[in-house]
């Protein structure tokens, strides 16, 4: 894997520890411009904002928009610890962003993994590129959070 893919990824993975320290799911998100640079950083905050749109990415393109003072996210990319939902992808089409990593499937809620092929839809005004780079520490992270939060729901039960 490249070098600055995986240099990528490890930024997201710092914006996932930040997550898990708000007992939010560890999801985190870059947004990088053509020359290389990191625009925007984030992480989940929905469960602490009570936002449903509260999503790494969302916050991301946020930033990243806010930033650089336009709505269009032309020739960067996203990089991202968990598959998109389709909100979040919808999210990346609307603001034009060119490619889209992902470090872990999500088979319950993820664009892909649901088959909905929104990026390369041509009924919209744009397609992206979606490309999932298994990053093991990505799965790892998001599968002890949800072990740790069965256990304890099973505890709270008791």
């Amino acid at each position: 894997m490249d070098r600055k893919i995986v240099q990528n990824f490890n930024l997201a993975l710092q914006e996932c520890e930040k997550a898990l320290k708000l007992r939010e799911v560890p999801v985190g998100a870059v947004i990088i411009n053509k020359d290389g640079k990191c625009l925007a950083r984030a992480h989940n905050i929905k469960e602490s904002t009570f936002d449903p749109c509260g999503h790494a990415e969302i916050i991301a393109i946020r930033k990243a928009t806010k930033k650089i003072k336009n709505w269009r996210l032309t020739d960067c990319e996203l990089f991202i610890t968990l598959e998109p939902c389709v909100m979040c992808l919808a999210a990346c089409i609307h603001s034009r962003i060119k490619k889209v990593y992902y470090g872990a499937q999500d088979k319950k809620a993820g664009s892909v993994s649901l088959n909905f092929k929104l990026e390369s839809d041509k009924r919209l005004n744009h397609q992206l590129e979606l490309i999932y780079e298994p990053i093991e520490k990505c799965s790892k992270i998001l599968s002890h959070f949800f072990k740790q939060k069965r256990k304890e729901n099973r505890e709270r039960k008791l």
